[in-house]
């Protein structure tokens, strides 16, 4: 007869009973903070963006202040007011110049509505009568109205975000004198973790404002120059649709395609016809690979070194919990996570796997050593 063999007895059921707990209160804790994360999406998204725009300002706020006017020395508390001032009134003219444009694309869109899945279908004629009768059930069930709508309820909070990131951007710039200090007595007084800490923060800050420097170029010029074709084609939502390609060109990947469909779209409908619609669809697609695929990888370097599928991920996982503000900040929020999970041991499998090569941490590149110094 043969035997069991002997187990580990109560040490071992109590070391499962532990990892068992362990792995509960790790789900129930992630659960919670993503019931958190979307509760409070509003208030999250518009600390992000204020961070963010804190991080591309701070630099140049600290330069301003240490130049000389004469025998006198700029002050500090004069700098950071005339930076509020400056950045509240970008913020308020780009949201402005969005809010117009968004609404000028969904008033004319909606008097298009009724012809679109007429339009739509005709694209697909070629393919057989069933087709283009299939295809024009299909987008007649699509309540456009109603998508319409929900974006237009989105984009009109963009002014109140807009009020409440100048209110925290406001508070950073106050603090800004006492962070050093706070970080410090944050890590007990150790200077070296203090410091260590400030480089990841410097490291962070550097690798994001990069990211959104380039971003902003590639985006303006795809831009002017989607609004100069559509200009050229006598397209009555041409500056709209220029606005809305520079905008949709910070969501990475998806929203050069989404920019691009809906620009086809729009000039099918306005026009009526397949061949100028092709060939205006051809134009903007070549312009958005040439500046995505060519320009933008050219600017940016290794500047970013995130995975591709890293970033559709995250894409994916922050626009389901922040909606579109979430698909903008996907990219710098996970360059954050990426970045601290490669100081911290137990974390280093998650940024060896959002990084590109395997390799996360900035010591690794000579380039982004000299950048974090």
């Amino acid at each position: 007869m043969s035997q069991r063999p002997p187990t580990g007895g109560p040490l071992e059921d109590a070391g499962t009973r532990h990892r068992i707990q362990t792995g509960a209160l790790i789900i129930i804790a992630g659960a919670v903070l993503l019931f958190l994360l979307m509760q409070a999406r509003f208030l999250l998204t518009s600390l992000a963006v204020a961070i963010i725009v804190f991080s591309l300002t701070s630099d140049a706020i600290t330069y301003i202040s240490r130049l000389k006017v004469g025998p006198l020395r700029i002050p500090n508390w004069l700098a950071s007011i005339a930076a509020v001032v400056l950045i509240s009134t970008g913020l308020f003219m780009l949201s402005s110049l969005v809010l117009s444009q968004v609404n000028t694309v969904l008033s004319t869109t909606l008097t298009y509505t009724e012809r679109a899945p007429e339009a739509v279908a005709d694209l697909f004629a070629w393919m057989g009568p069933e087709v283009e009768v299939a295809i024009q059930n299909a987008m007649g069930s699509v309540n456009v109205s109603g998508y319409l709508r929900t974006v237009a309820g989105q984009a009109s909070g963009l002014m109140q975000g807009t009020v409440l990131v100048i209110l925290f951007v406001g508070f950073l710039f106050a603090e800004r004198l006492w962070f050093d200090v706070k970080l410090t007595n944050l890590m007990g007084g150790d200077a070296a973790r203090a410091a260590r800490a400030q480089r990841i923060i410097g490291t962070i800050m550097h690798r994001v404002n990069y990211y959104l420097l380039v971003k902003t170029l590639v985006s303006a010029i795809t831009g002017l120059m989607v609004y100069g074709i559509a200009y050229a084609f006598g397209l009555e939502l041409a500056v709209a649709i220029g606005v809305l390609t520079f905008v949709l060109n910070y969501i990475p990947n998806v929203g050069s395609i989404v920019a691009t469909v809906l620009a086809t779209l729009v000039t099918y409908v306005q026009i009526g016809e397949p061949g100028p619609t092709v060939a205006f669809f051809l134009a903007a697609g070549i312009i958005q690979f040439v500046n995505g695929n060519v320009i933008d990888p050219w600017l940016m370097g290794r500047t970013l070194r995130l995975s591709t599928f890293g970033i559709i991920v995250s894409l994916a996982f922050w626009g389901a919990v922040w909606g579109i503000a979430g698909m903008f900040l996907s990219v710098p929020i996970m360059v954050a996570v990426m970045i601290v999970s490669s100081h911290v041991p137990g974390l280093r499998a998650v940024a060896v796997l959002l990084s590109r090569e395997g390799l996360p941490d900035e010591e690794t590149s000579p380039e982004l050593r000299r950048a974090a110094e």
